[in-house]
């Protein structure tokens, strides 16, 4: 049986490391910029701003979709999507406090 070594951390970790990744690639935080300008999109006019094919954004908008930071529906070949803002405000929440933290625990001089 397969032994996945992210099962060693808490679930807040995972959450947040999972956040990070959907953000970390250039075309996904265009994306969102997109989807927050028009607060509601169809995926073919972010394929049309974007330098990017069809199934390039398609595969973007699953994974921002996977990680909750966009809500989408599909009406036949039309695709509608926005941001989930309670994602977004719940995601902030926790990195402020990992970062208060952090710093917290690291207010000596280091280094």
């Amino acid at each position: 049986m397969a032994y996945d070594k992210r099962d060693e951390f808490g679930k807040k970790e995972q959450n947040l490391a999972a956040f990070a990744k959907a953000l970390s690639h250039p075309a996904r935080i265009a994306i969102l910029k997109v989807l927050a300008q028009k607060n509601e999109c169809i995926c073919g006019e972010i394929v049309e701003v974007l330098p990017l094919a069809q199934s390039t954004v398609s595969q973007h908008l699953k994974e921002l979709n996977n990680a909750g930071l966009i809500k989408g529906t599909v009406d036949g070949p039309r695709s509608c999507y926005c941001i989930n803002w309670s994602a977004f405000e719940g995601f902030k929440n926790e990195f402020n406090s990992l970062f208060d933290n952090l710093k917290q625990k690291n207010e000596k001089a280091c280094c």
